[in-house]
């Protein structure tokens, strides 16, 4: 549930009232939750630009994000992760889709929640991997050696992630659950809680 007064009252050094980091959404989630597909739509409902994290990572690095992982690891891509994260956070009227893990670092999370509202695109295990079955690109869905993982391994793999993650995820000033649900239906319940908070 959305709470408006907790870590949103209070005015930081870098100078963004309270209104204009109300305007900052971050939408967080697992792989397959929805974000790219609900992201657009919902900045555009709201008038707002959308940015992509993962995207922006790859035009920054001129990298695709597996090689990066590869090449450099993961402390480094998270690295690079908190740098932008913390450099959308100064612009109001946006919408950012985060990357699965973004927020599983808490100086991250901590940076989300005081600098804007925070949405949890929740999905259950089985509606994840249904989403995810098709797709090979996703670094964290591979073994060590960089094969695909069978159905077992990928289930397992989803449980596995959500369970370390969850914690983290159910932190947001908004959750709302994705599976089975019209995307349009989802997009007018998040609207009409974004406008709420805005009118505080």
């Amino acid at each position: 549930m959305f709470d408006g007064k907790a870590g949103l009252r209070e005015k930081e050094s870098n100078g963004l009232s309270d209104q204009e980091k109300k305007a900052i959404v971050f939408l967080a989630g697992f792989m397959g939750s929805g974000k790219s597909t609900i992201g657009p739509i919902l900045a555009n409902t709201l008038g707002y630009e959308f940015v992509d994290l993962d995207t922006l990572i790859e035009q920054r690095e001129h990298e695709k994000i597996g090689k990066i992982f590869s090449d450099k690891g993961e402390n480094y891509f998270r690295s690079v992760e908190r740098a932008l994260v913390t450099e959308l956070s100064q612009r109001p009227r946006i919408v950012v889709s985060l990357g699965g893990g973004t927020i599983v670092h808490q100086p991250t999370l901590d940076v989300v929640k005081q600098q804007g509202i925070l949405i949890y695109l929740k999905a259950d295990a089985e509606q994840i991997y249904r989403r995810l079955r098709p797709k090979g690109d996703r670094p964290l869905l591979r073994t060590p050696e960089g094969v695909l993982m069978d159905d077992e391994q990928l289930k397992t793999r989803i449980n596995e992630l959500l369970s370390q993650r969850s914690a983290f995820y159910e932190q947001a000033h908004i959750i709302m659950h994705t599976d089975d649900k019209k995307i349009g239906l989802t997009i007018d319940t998040l609207v009409h809680k974004l406008r709420g908070c805005l009118e505080e």
